[in-house]
This record gives C-alpha cells, sequence and structure tokens, in this order.
C-alpha cells in the first residue's frame, strides 16, 4: 500500500466477478472464506476459537498489504477472524471474540507465478476450493483447516464437530457416500451458508484532504456528508440525560462535566475526520498516522500492546470502522456484534515467523456510555 492514509470500502461483487476475490489474485475482501496466502503453517482450530465461548470465528476480513522494501514481503496479507456470538463482545479490550494474522511471501515462492494474475477471467466458473494447492484440506463450512473428516465418506473435511454437524443438517447426509458425478455437483460447497459473514471486495483508496472552504465539492459528495453529520447531531441530541443531578455535590458535577468534555471533544475530532468519507470501513497507514479513536475511554497504553514473539515491538497498521457493522447483516432483535472501532498492530520488524501465519494484535474500542451509539448505523 502507498503512504499517508489509505481507506477501505466495501463493494458487492456478483457471482461473475468472484474470481477476483480467490488467493491467486490477492484480493482485500469482506467475508467468505478466507483466501490464503501461504499454503503452510495456517492457524488451526484452536487458534481461531473464540477465547470466551470457545466456538469457532468466523473469517471477516483481509487486506492485501505488501511492504515494498522488504522483499520477503513481495506478498502480504492480514487476515481477521470474529466469533458469531454477540455476548462475546460487552468487554472492550484485547482478544476474545477477535484474532488477527499475518502472513507473506518473496516474489519468487512455490505457490504463485512472479507474474501479476491475468485481469481476464478464467474461461469456467471456479468452485469453491476444497483444499489448498499443496494439499491441505479445509473445513466445508468455514474454509479453514479441516484436519477433521466425515467418518462415512471421508471426502468431507471440518475444522471441528460443530461445523461437521451444521454441514450434516445443510445436506451432506443425503449425499455423504454416493460415488460417481451425481455427488460432485450435490455435495459441492454454496458459495456461502449461515456462518459465513456477506462477502464484498474492499478497494482502496487515498484520504483526501479536506475540503477548503472555497473548493468545489461533487453535489452528491456533500449531500452525503451533510446527512452524515446531521444523522450524528440528531443522536448526540437524543442522548440520555441524567435526573438525578440535583442530588449530586458540586465536585462530581464538575468532574462530570470535564469528563463529558473531553468525551465530545474525542467524539468531534473521529466524527469530523470520517464525515467527509463516512461509507470507509478501514483506515490504513502502518506506522505512520495513529487510529483515530471513537472515545476517551479504553485507549491502549504502550504496556497494553504486546510485542512480538520475535521480540520486536508491534506497531499500528490499520483499524476497522463502525461501517463494516452494516454490511454484516448482524442486527438482531436481541443482541447484536457490536464495537466503536478494531484496532491492528503488527511487528515492527515484520519477522518471518519461520515462515508460519503470525498472530498479530487486535484491540476493540467502544463507544463511551457517555457518548452516541455507532453514528452510521442504518
Amino acid at each position: 500500500m502507498a503512504g499517508g492514509v489509505e481507506l477501505g470500502f466495501a463493494e458487492a461483487v456478483g457471482p461473475g466477478a468472484a474470481w477476483r476475490l480467490r488467493s491467486a489474485h490477492f484480493p482485500s475482501k469482506v467475508g467468505g472464506r478466507p483466501a490464503w496466502l501461504g499454503e503452510t503453517g495456517l492457524p488451526g482450530s484452536h487458534a481461531l476459537r473464540c477465547g470466551r465461548c470457545l466456538q469457532p470465528r468466523a473469517f471477516l476480513l483481509q487486506l492485501y498489504a505488501p511492504l515494498p522494501d522488504r522483499p520477503d514481503a513481495f506478498h502480504r496479507t492480514l487476515f481477521v477472524f470474529a466469533c458469531r456470538g454477540a455476548a462475546c463482545y460487552h468487554l472492550p479490550g484485547p482478544g476474545g471474540p477477535l484474532c488477527a494474522f499475518r502472513s507473506q511471501l518473496p516474489r519468487r515462492n512455490a505457490t504463485y507465478s512472479e507474474e501479476p494474475p491475468s485481469e481476464e477471467p478464467p474461461p469456467l466458473p471456479e468452485p469453491v476450493p476444497r483444499r489448498l494447492r499443496s494439499g491441505a484440506a479445509l473445513c466445508r463450512v468455514c474454509g479453514c483447516l479441516g484436519p477433521r473428516a466425515c467418518g462415512r465418506c471421508r471426502r468431507a473435511a471440518y475444522c471441528g464437530p460443530e461445523h461437521q454437524a451444521l454441514d450434516w443438517r445443510r445436506g451432506h447426509r443425503r449425499s455423504c457416500g454416493r460415488d460417481g458425478d451425481a455427488d460432485a455437483t450435490e455435495d459441492a460447497e454454496p458459495d456461502h451458508n449461515e456462518f459465513l459473514f456477506p462477502e464484498y471486495e474492499i478497494l482502496i483508496e487515498p484520504e483526501e484532504p479536506e475540503f477548503p472552504a472555497d473548493s468545489t465539492v461533487d453535489p452528491d459528495d456533500e449531500k452525503g456528508a451533510g446527512d452524515a453529520s446531521k444523522k450524528l447531531e440528531k443522536q448526540e441530541e437524543s442522548r440520555i440525560t441524567s435526573t438525578t443531578s440535583d442530588a449530586l455535590d458540586e465536585e462530581t458535577l464538575e468532574a462530570m462535566a470535564k469528563h463529558e468534555t473531553k468525551e465530545d471533544k474525542i467524539f468531534q475530532t473521529f466524527k469530523d475526520r470520517i464525515t467527509v468519507e463516512p461509507e470507509q470501513i478501514i483506515r490504513y497507514c502502518r506506522g505512520g498516522e495513529g487510529p483515530i479513536w471513537v472515545s476517551g475511554e479504553n485507549i491502549p497504553e504502550e504496556k497494553d500492546i504486546p510485542n512480538c514473539l520475535c521480540g520486536a515491538k508491534r506497531v499500528f497498521e490499520f483499524q476497522i470502522m463502525p461501517q463494516l457493522l452494516n454490511h454484516l447483516k448482524v442486527d438482531s432483535l436481541g443482541e447484536s456484534i457490536d464495537w466503536g472501532t478494531l484496532v491492528v498492530y503488527t511487528c515492527a520488524e515484520n519477522c518471518s515467523a519461520e515462515n508460519k501465519y503470525a498472530e498479530e494484535f487486535i484491540w476493540k474500542q467502544d463507544f463511551s456510555v457517555d457518548s452516541t451509539e455507532f453514528p452510521f448505523s442504518s
């Protein structure tokens, strides 16, 4: 990626263009199954289980982020996984329902050509891969490593018993054990299932500086920014005000006022920065400008961000914005997956991690209880 802040936007991809999201095209994408980069040292099923409910995490997104000055990272992708259980998001901070991994390869490697991939679609639709080219089996449900095989047909692979049971209910029971071409078509993995998040391509663009007061802006862009700002202001005006202020002493009220002023200032900075491009789902700037926080609460200190296993410090690389939640279709009448922002820190030295997928660090910050809810939810 280029220098400066870059923004990512979710773009719907039709069936005819799904080939662009496969591994050989080095995609940046949301949802579906991961398009693995390296084919060795993938995270195992235990590493992809939620730190709270211990259920399998779903693939959330991946960013293709090569480092031009590093021959060993000519290809480089960052992967994020997230639990589907809303209750697991109640606590802010590290780990829990989220995890992040990094994979990288030199230009000359055993998996991909040294030449750029073709921009032309393949002559025939590509099925969902059941195996990596290295021979490793992939789970039929989530696309992660599948060391567990169906005991009856021995062909279907799974990451664990939860996805084996889900796939059996979804129809594997009807085709399990059959031979011939009928089995191949009836038992083919569908592009999507209820465990996977909806799939989008992530388009990357540089962040433009704020418009000068006398500049000419596109009317549609101006309207979008204005609508977003009005939406924020309306939500801020509708915040619940305390009815017990009369019972509080002057010192407590003054402390509350100072806290609220600080929170309002931080949130205002966040709001001003994203209003120009309210649909952004990613902000990327490795080792440069840090994240923009949604609250003054639960901002990690340096001691909260663990060093890489190689001993190097970790640096900010990108953050996932709350707008992504609109694309995930996770709203429900009860609890829903939620966050203010997710911030990913990676090894400052970009170590090789012995050619395995290196686990990196992700921090979840929520909106302050004294501030507004997620500003752009539809």
